[in-house]
């Protein structure tokens, strides 16, 4: 795998093998939709593990699904043997909504050696496939060495 032309297969790996580490979205029931270079969809299914008082999703599990798709979409145009980690994200809430899934799509803006600029977009996918925009999020992330 290059910079300029990475493996598909192992650019999903290495994303898939990283989530499997992270408890939090296990516990939520987040799974991986697609990976390309500098980009990841997850998948986030309504449930009782991630509602507020009024039984719509809650914000702070669209705002780590966002942080989770933008990292990823960062750390697939990150060298090997690093990571990245948030340093800072903004995120803007357009509806709120109840039952499906919410898809977060992280795309990188910009990669730099020192910091690396993504998005998410957060899209609310209905029963009846329906789809509605539900939130927008701009993150800065830094490569940090792989410790594992």
């Amino acid at each position: 795998m290059t910079a300029a032309n990475p493996d598909p297969t192992a650019l999903r790996e290495r994303v898939a093998a990283s989530l499997a580490r992270q408890g939090m979205m296990r516990h939520l029931g987040v799974r991986l939709v697609d990976v390309a270079p500098g980009t990841v969809t997850l998948a986030l299914p309504y449930s009782d593990k991630v509602t507020q008082q009024q039984d719509g999703f809650h914000g702070g599990a669209m705002g780590a699904l966002a942080d989770i798709a933008g990292g990823y979409a960062g750390l697939t145009v990150a060298p090997d043997g690093m990571e990245v980690t948030t340093v800072e994200y903004k995120i803007n809430f357009l509806a709120a909504f109840q039952d499906g899934e919410l898809l977060a799509i992280g795309r990188v803006v910009r990669a730099g050696r020192r910091i690396i600029v993504t998005t998410a977009e957060l899209v609310h996918v209905a029963p009846d496939g329906t789809r509605s925009p539900c939130a927008v999020m701009q993150q800065t992330l830094v490569p940090v060495p792989k410790t594992y």
